[in-house]
Formats: structure tokens, C-alpha cells, sequence
């Protein structure tokens, strides 16, 4: 699914909104979603599950190539967790 097929959607769910509209309100969603997780907010929408960022500790890994070693530098994630009634589907 992409930005443009979820603006339609949500014209069609509502008519009195125009491609354009809708896609202004997905892309003005978008952003305060961003906003909130470059803030370090997690978000959780009731029924569909959390968003959040997370930090990873730096840990060692091997290089596939050579075998060699090496060490993985630490670095923030964005994770999803579905909530229960998305994994029972």
C-alpha cells in the first residue's frame, strides 16, 4: 500500500474530501508521527500496535566475507510492536 492508495481510501471513506484534501491529511499525520518519534515519543494506536524508537547497545559482530571480527557501533531503531488483536490474525 502506498502514501496515494491510503489518501484514496480515506476519500472514499469520506465524501466530502478530495484526493488532494486526503492526501494533505495522510501527509499532515505522517509528520506529526515523525515529529513525535524524532522526540523519542512512542506512539500507540489502540487496536493496531506501537511505534517507537529504541536504542541498540553496540555489539560484535563477523564480517561475512572474511570472518574476521568486528565491532557494531550502537545506533537508534524504530520498532513495531502489533498490538494482540493484529498478531491473532
Amino acid at each position: 500500500m502506498t502514501k496515494a492508495d491510503l489518501a484514496r481510501m480515506v476519500s472514499e471513506r469520506h465524501g466530502g474530501l478530495t484526493n488532494r484534501d486526503a492526501l494533505h491529511l495522510v501527509d499532515q499525520l505522517f509528520e506529526i508521527v515523525k515529529r513525535h518519534l524524532q522526540n523519542g515519543d512512542s506512539i500507540h494506536i489502540v487496536g493496531f500496535g506501537t511505534l517507537e524508537i529504541v536504542n541498540r547497545k553496540p555489539r560484535r559482530g563477523r564480517n561475512p566475507i572474511s570472518g574476521e571480527p568486528i565491532q557494531l557501533h550502537g545506533h537508534r531503531a524504530l520498532v513495531f510492536r502489533p498490538s494482540r488483536s493484529i498478531r491473532s490474525v
